[in-house]
């Protein structure tokens, strides 16, 4: 699908009412948003029965209007679908929205029914929005095709493009968005997604000229790897993308025997694309909307350090712990600024930060005028934020209210930086308080302390993320031939493929694995090598610490004794002598797997029985550089322990990383087929890193 058809869709200039009746409430509204959002093209009611639908005639059939049509909307009951679908046709309208329901929503039988319908639309080269969805409103043109009343009144210039799969949840984004005085520039509602997804949505809006900030509703992705491109267009044209994803697949079943799949599940996934691509992810309808509406406000924020200022201390102190959780830095100020602060303030206020301006700017509002431009000149400052809450009604801003936000006004034209005026407390914003906002031209959201300093945090953390740019995946490996099954076989794959590796023996006898230990000179690790055998301590398959010709050989037999009694069935290689590794390190768990979305991912965490115990891991979808899997460390609620902890020596990250991504390449060179390769652990050291321990699954089906 080209964007010339989405554009078509959602710029059309007149419009066909498919199943039109004074009966239906789906059709009154479609019909009376027209007027509603200022439609200026042409509708035309259809009805088979003709007469007149909407105080206007009605043609029988699409065919029969007689006039080009850009776009239908389809009313009528699932059963007519295909008869309306073929009189689209022959109109030779390429556009439709599909309200009806009782398609693949239902069930094998309905989904059988939408792919009948999207191969007639693809035959006739139709775009089809839905089937079952509300339809879209495009705000910035004036084209509605949307079947239920929107908030009214319209807030003009909205510059946030919301697109949701659930129809009724984009209805309550822009009810809430609009009982906060914040515009949309479009409104899409994609149901069924048979043919335009989310994905295609937010590719067109990208190049979007009315839209500045991209809103998602997701409850699945039907398109990732468009997603994921667009995404990364979005990214590079400086277009923040904020999206709400519920749901959870059964990505942690499917791993088998592997820890990955368990660790993971593909929400985390989902959480890992959100970080590579720069989309921020939130969990409520007022952070979306806090959020998108700070950034299409404010912009890109360059120096992301805030100042807090409010009338009351106690304020002062909730947003200084919100600041500290939402990550958004509160700077002390400059000695110049406290002394300037201190010429404006009352003897009883102290120039800090946050900024308590006292209770004597009740009696002398200008405190916030004088005091303000002082505040945000400080070289440490990059943001102002001051807490005050918007009157609701004129008398209210007739009276003191209005007074001191008038003043804080002054004040922020006067400040150098950039201005942001928060609610104490989540509030809707009237008409009368977004008229005193335009006549003092302050950028304000009705947010409350907790999602206003939220919505902050995430806008400094896109903006950093925007600022270091996308950079080209690395290549990705050529196909390996190899399938590697037994801890062996995958170790050696993986040195082959430039991952540092333990070195091991194959033993077959008892005499073998006491040469091996000799040569090595050293304490051993004595393992069972099994392709039907993934873990091996639960069953005895593992000795530490062994030293000596005797020990050697009678670990040995005690291993092959413990195997065989707990597993008679499995093939036995041998056994693998290694060096025993100990102290002076970090293990660390590197895990891939499959998602069925999202395509190869890889997993990094603490590494041993830490990973189960902790469950501490950080995600990237492969390929990955070296560079991004620093990113990864550095996310790990363990990540202090890699520098070194309570006298235990740190790691070389940077030898660490490169060996986690070439892990990452030798599962890419392994193919669809690997369902998971884990390495757990590496050992990470000051010197470098090195793979103790291996395993490929793969899918059974492949």
């Amino acid at each position: 699908m080209t964007a010339t058809a989405l554009t078509s869709l959602f710029r059309a200039r007149s419009v066909a009412l498919v199943g039109a009746t004074d009966r239906s409430i789906w059709s009154t509204a479609a019909f009376a948003n027209f007027e509603r959002i200022g439609f200026t093209g042409q509708v035309y009611p259809v009805n088979r029965k003709g007469g007149v639908v909407h105080g206007l005639p009605s043609a029988t059939s699409c065919a029969a209007i007689g006039e080009p049509v850009d776009a239908a909307l389809l009313m009528v009951p699932e059963g007519a679908i295909a008869e309306a679908f073929a009189d689209l046709n022959a109109a030779g309208i390429r556009n439709a929205v599909v309200l009806t329901s009782g398609f693949a929503e239902v069930g094998a039988e309905g989904a059988a029914k939408q792919d009948a319908l999207l191969a007639a639309a693809r035959a006739e080269g139709v775009t089809l929005l839905g089937p079952n969805c509300l339809g879209f409103i495009n705000y910035a043109d004036r084209v509605p095709i949307w079947t239920t009343q929107p908030p009214m009144p319209v807030i003009q210039g909205g510059s946030i493009g919301v697109v949701s799969q659930s129809g009724a949840t984009a209805g309550f984004i822009a009810a809430f968005a609009q009982r906060q005085g914040i515009g949309l520039s479009y409104q899409v509602s994609t149901g069924n997604e048979a043919d335009v997804s989310v994905a295609r949505v937010v590719d067109f809006l990208v190049d979007d000229p009315a839209t500045t900030v991209i809103g998602l509703f997701l409850e699945t992705v039907h398109d990732a790897a468009l997603l994921a491109a667009a995404a990364r267009r979005a990214l590079l044209a400086d277009k923040p993308i904020v999206a709400i994803k519920i749901g959870a697949s059964e990505t942690a079943a499917r791993a088998a025997e592997a820890h990955t799949g368990s660790l993971v599940g593909d929400d985390r996934v989902f959480d890992a694309v959100c970080r590579q691509l720069g989309i921020i992810r939130v969990a409520s309808i007022e952070d979306l909307v806090f959020t998108a509406a700070l950034l299409a406000r404010l912009g890109h924020v360059r120096d992301r350090r805030a100042g807090l200022v409010s009338i009351s201390g106690g304020v002062c102190e909730m947003a200084a712990d919100q600041a500290e959780a939402a990550g958004v830095a509160v700077p002390s100020l400059a000695p110049t600024t406290q002394d300037a602060l201190r010429q404006v303030l009352p003897a009883f206020g102290t120039p800090n930060n946050p900024l308590d301006v006292t209770g004597g700017a009740m009696l002398d509002a200008s405190i916030f005028a004088r005091s303000l431009p002082a505040f945000g000149a400080d070289p440490s400052i990059g943001l102002v934020a001051c807490f005050m809450d918007v009157p609701d009604t004129p008398e209210e801003i007739a009276g003191y209210r209005g007074g001191i936000v008038r003043q804080i006004g002054a004040g922020f034209a006067a400040s150098a930086c950039p201005t942001l005026m928060l609610s104490v407390l989540s509030r809707p914003v009237t008409e009368a308080g977004r008229a005193l906002l335009a006549e003092t031209g302050i950028t304000y959201l009705g947010s409350g302390v907790q999602h206003g300093l939220g919505a902050i945090g995430r806008a400094f953390t896109w903006a950093e993320r925007q600022e270091r740019g996308v950079p080209a995946p690395p290549a990705v490996p050529a196909r390996a031939t190899e399938r590697p099954t037994s801890e062996h076989a995958t170790l050696a794959f993986l040195g082959a493929r430039g991952v540092p590796v333990v070195p091991l023996t194959l033993a077959c006898s008892a005499a073998e694995a006491v040469a091996a230990a000799q040569a090595l000179g050293g304490p051993v690790v004595l393992k069972i090598a099994s392709p039907d055998i993934a873990h091996k301590s639960d069953i005895g398959g593992v000795l530490l610490n062994l030293e000596g010709a005797e020990v050697v050989a009678a670990g040995y037999d005690r291993i092959l004794a413990s195997v065989r009694a707990a597993k008679p069935d499995a093939a036995i290689d041998g056994v693998l002598v290694g060096p025993m590794r100990a102290g002076g390190s970090v293990e660390l768990f590197v895990g891939t797997l499959r998602d069925p979305l999202w395509g190869p991912a890889i997993a990094v965490g603490l590494g041993g029985i830490w990973v189960e115990a902790l469950r501490d891991t950080a995600i990237r979808l492969l390929p990955v550089t070296p560079d991004e899997v620093l990113d990864m460390f550095a996310e790990l609620r363990g990540t202090k322990l890699l520098d070194g902890y309570r006298g235990t020596p740190g790691i070389d990250r940077r030898a660490a990383a490169e060996a986690v991504a070439r892990i990452g390449d030798a599962a890419l060179a392994l193919g669809p087929a690997l369902a998971s390769l884990e390495v757990n652990p590496l050992r990470a050291t000051a010197a470098g890193a090195e793979a103790l321990d291996a395993l490929a699954i793969w899918n059974e089906e492949a």
